[in-house]
């Protein structure tokens, strides 16, 4: 009985990943706590005052798990996974005017907010995913309001049970 893995970068990851979870009986894996539990980094960004993923050690980790299927992925890019990992991937888009209040809110400020605004306007994760895997598995929802959420949950369940259906 095999489920699709599901990698959903982008914004309001983290409500929709984990609401998808429960409601799908699929995994729900926080790639920045598993590095954080692991401490799987490879030094600190200064300008960024972050650690450093150490993308490498998050892919072995996730190798197995991953390989088993049923696993959403949240993280804010996917271009570093292995390809044959998704089989389908969600960005998650928003408007920088609700996006700069969200982060803003967050204690979000100066480059790290700027970056992040930077990166929704140039659509670079939605680019990213297209050059990291093949287009017609990368899709693009929107995600302002807690109406977005639930259209885009009750999309995916969808998807999902359409996939289960070809797959199994």
């Amino acid at each position: 009985h095999r489920l699709p893995n599901i990698c959903t970068p982008g914004v309001g990851k983290t409500t929709l990943g984990k609401e998808l979870a429960s409601r799908a009986g699929l995994s729900y894996i926080n790639v920045g706590d598993l590095a954080k539990e692991g401490e799987l980094y490879e030094g600190f960004d200064e300008e960024y005052d972050c650690p450093i993923l150490d993308e490498d050690r998050v892919i072995d980790e996730l190798e197995d798990k991953m390989s088993e299927g049923g696993v959403i992925v949240d993280y804010h890019g996917c271009d570093f996974f292995p390809e044959r990992w998704f089989h389908i991937v969600f960005v998650l888009r928003t408007e920088n005017s609700f996006l700069y209040d969200r982060l803003e809110s967050r204690g979000y400020t100066g480059k790290k907010l700027q970056d992040n605004i930077q990166c929704e306007i140039f659509q670079t994760l939605y680019e990213e995913a297209v050059l990291s895997y093949k287009k017609e598995i990368v899709h693009q929802l929107p995600s302002n309001t807690p109406e977005d959420l639930e259209r885009n949950l009750d999309q995916i369940m969808q998807w999902i049970e359409q996939w289960m259906k070809d797959n199994n």
